[in-house]
């Protein structure tokens, strides 16, 4: 048998009603628009620089042209589906499409357009949630991350793959690009539960909170520390990149609030990069928490929200859960090892 193509996998989801044929839809046409930013990008710099600025500052990263363009791409494509409103981090406020649509999308459309000019992998991310009919506008969006009826992410890379739950297991499709259409390549994914590879911008230390100063600590140590084995880092700065390394071979990710200006409540937003993110996470069978509760049952109380976000393998992600909680296993706080040991002071 041949591989299952997007269109068919969709066609064999088993939800029940209305609503699963219009989450198949408003997927297919999602897909849609990242097969279209797929061929803009192979072009690099053949179609401009890509990575050149707007006119509209970011809070931490300047807006570029190609966040603006994959916007625009996403919204367009939506506008043919059963979707109510649309709601982007390149926007301020949701775009309303179809107000009686039973579905609402929030997307980050070029997570990681950083990496643009430096060709270096990057992607869109999205996350379709039902629209109830008493909420309009932003407080539409306003719901935990369990809500999600779909959640996926798409990766610009040597390959263009899109990572993909409907509450069915994590699904990997990657693009056939003689044929236009995504071919599921990864069926009911499992992350390891246990990894010996971290996901962290160590250029932080300085600034991270107790907890996260320990498990580093405990990782950069390897096999001369607590943990009794060798670690290896990772850090791409796109976390779609890095999440689906996560996918492939296990590990953890670690974007932990510090004590920067505008990054007390974290970094990535919850609505539409975190929580669609941490559904693929758990449907794989990891973790995925902010640090001290579990990312899908927070709620929001704003659209751009930010949030710690801490996934992976999940006994890794456990270990970090119990560096918050205080509750350690026998050990993993090795005083001769720990923050304040023998060997090593921090500040």
């Amino acid at each position: 048998m041949g591989q299952l193509t997007l269109h068919d996998y969709l066609a064999t989801w088993t939800l029940e009603g209305v609503t699963r044929r219009a989450v198949a839809d408003t997927v297919v046409a999602l897909a849609s628009a990242s097969i279209a930013m797929s061929e803009r990008v192979a072009k690099g710099a053949i179609n401009g620089t890509l990575g050149r600025p707007t006119l509209r500052a970011g809070e931490f990263d300047e807006q570029k042209e190609i966040d603006v363009l994959a916007n625009d791409e996403i919204v367009a494509a939506l506008r043919d589906a059963p979707v109510a409103a649309v709601a982007s981090e390149e926007l301020l406020v949701p775009v309303t499409l179809n107000a009686t649509a039973p579905l609402l999308v929030a997307t980050d459309p070029l997570d990681g357009s950083s990496n643009v000019d430096a060709n270096v992998s990057f992607g869109m991310i999205f996350s379709v949630l039902p629209r109830h009919p008493s909420s309009a506008g932003e407080q539409a969006f306003l719901r935990p991350g369990s809500h999600q009826l779909a959640a996926g992410f798409v990766v610009y890379g040597p390959q263009t793959t899109l990572a993909l739950t409907v509450g069915a297991g994590t699904q990997i499709f990657t693009l056939d690009r003689d044929t236009r259409s995504y071919l599921q390549t990864h069926k009911a994914i499992a992350i390891p539960p246990e990894t010996s590879e971290y996901a962290i911008n160590a250029s932080n230390a300085r600034y991270w909170d107790e907890p996260i100063r320990i498990y580093a600590h405990d990782c950069e140590n390897g096999a001369d520390g607590p943990r009794a084995r060798d670690f290896n880092m990772r850090w791409t700065g796109s976390p779609v990149a890095d999440i689906f390394r996560i996918l492939s071979r296990g590990g953890i990710y670690l974007y932990p609030a510090d004590r920067r200006k505008g990054f007390h409540q974290g970094r990535l937003r919850l609505i539409y990069e975190a929580n669609p993110i941490a559904w693929l996470i758990e449907q794989a069978g990891g973790r995925a928490t902010t640090g001290k509760e579990r990312v899908l049952d927070v709620v929001p109380a704003s659209l751009h929200q930010k949030t710690p976000l801490i996934c992976g393998s999940r006994e890794e992600v456990d270990r970090v859960v119990r560096l918050y909680t205080g509750e350690y296993f026998k050990g993993e706080r090795s005083p001769l090892f720990g923050r304040r040991g023998l060997f090593r002071a921090f500040p």
